[in-house]
């Protein structure tokens, strides 16, 4: 059994070949955050290097074969128990020895610990038929197993910072309010990406005086937690605001006045609509943005016109409210922009297109956001997605204009 220095090669007129094979292989690691593919990685890179077979080797289990990520002829490798006490030798991080021995004849292994920074992630275990590993295979595979172990390390942080991330989503992810009982509502998040449980985009639902309910739709610029934070804020801050029972547009002057004393939120756009049931109308202020949609009772989808002020956090204000009937066979739909928007595509046609969705006729409000996320394909959007659906329990008297 013999120790060879991790030093660089000595056949120096090979260098120039050696550095061009080990730039190519060493690219190939670590092209994921998945420890799995990395040791796949790290275990072809070596036989591309120096051929024959090639595994890694945990050194916490005694027992089974233990090899992993095998590229290659798995019949070449020693027995893993027999392999596992000659890489022992191999796997202190702080010494970072290599081992190369000869087994069985003419079969030659070569031991390479897979450490970094004090971390050890087990073993490579590199084997052949024929020539022992020469000294120069030996540094070249050291370096591609260093490089992997690097990576592994980082995957490994990346997955406890994430695995963080996600405790702070769940803990920012609340539910909206419930509303009085003479309002159907249904709500659905969609948070874009597969690791994001939440972003900018948000929905409420808060119960006023006299069977009133305030429904909110918001937009905060970004995305992931920094936007779910600044979300939180301005969910909290509009807690506080609609308990003093404001019509909508006060209550956008107001978060947005709260919201521009703070140099670091983030704008975001809102669309406050007030339900009153009893009066049978929808009185509704925008803060840049998206308007609404109405669907009657035979499925048909329109555009509802809302004025539209600045987007809350700049300190603009001017918001001004416009009023509707709304009867017990239509529903009201509010939604974030990532609903509808497509890359490259004019936001009018977004809205038409949204607006051009047939819906089944009398449909309840949970079929209704079933309808839309389906034949939008929100489950495929580029941008967070929140849409609200409501809808009267009985039919009320008339006010104003009509939904239409």
């Amino acid at each position: 059994m013999d120790a060879i220095s991790g030093g660089a090669p000595a056949e120096e007129s090979h260098a120039p070949a050696m550095l061009a094979a080990l730039h190519e292989a060493a690219a190939g690691i670590g092209t994921t955050l998945d420890e799995d593919t990395t040791r796949v990685e790290l275990t072809r890179a070596a036989v591309r290097l120096a051929g024959g077979t090639a595994a890694v080797l945990h050194l916490g289990r005694e027992t089974g074969s233990d090899y992993e990520a095998v590229s290659g002829n798995a019949t070449v490798l020693p027995d893993a128990s027999w392999a596992r006490a000659l890489a022992r030798e191999a796997a202190d991080p702080g010494k970072s020895r290599v081992v190369s021995t000869e087994f069985s004849g003419a079969r030659s292994a070569l031991c390479v610990p897979v450490a970094s920074h004090g971390h050890r992630h087990g073993v490579l275990v590199c084997a052949r038929q024929g020539a022992p590993f020469t000294t120069a295979e030996a540094w070249l595979i050291t370096f591609l197993a260093e490089r992997a172990a690097s990576h592994i390390r980082h995957a490994r942080e990346h997955n406890a910072v994430s695995s963080i991330v996600g405790r702070l989503q769940r803990a920012l992810l609340a539910e909206p309010g419930r509303p009085h009982p003479n309002l159907d509502v249904a709500v659905r998040y969609l948070p874009v990406g597969q690791s994001a449980l939440i972003g900018g985009d948000w929905c409420e639902t808060v119960r006023l005086h006299f069977g009133r309910t305030l429904l909110v739709v918001g937009d905060v610029m970004g995305h992931g937690l920094e936007a779910a934070v600044d979300m939180t804020a301005y969910r909290s801050s509009l807690g506080y605001i609609a308990s003093a029972d404001l019509p909508p547009h006060r209550v956008l002057r107001q978060l947005d006045d709260m919201a521009s004393r703070e140099p670091d939120r983030r704008p975001a756009t809102c669309l406050v609509a007030q339900v009153d049931p009893n009066r049978g109308r929808v009185t509704l202020t925008s803060a840049g943005h998206l308007p609404p949609i109405v669907i009657d009772g035979a499925g048909r989808a329109s555009l509802v016109p809302v004025p539209v002020g600045p987007p809350l956090g700049t300190g603009l204000g001017g918001y001004e409210p416009t009023t509707y009937r709304l009867d017990a066979s239509q529903t009201l739909v509010l939604f974030t922009d990532g609903l509808v928007e497509r890359r490259g595509e004019d936001i009018d046609q977004s809205l038409d297109r949204l607006a051009g969705v047939g819906f089944e006729a009398a449909s309840g409000v949970e079929a209704v956001l079933d309808t839309v996320l389906a034949r939008l394909d929100a489950g495929h959007a580029e941008d967070d997605v929140a849409v609200l659906a409501a809808r009267l329990q009985h039919r009320c008297g008339h006010t104003h204009g009509t939904l239409h």
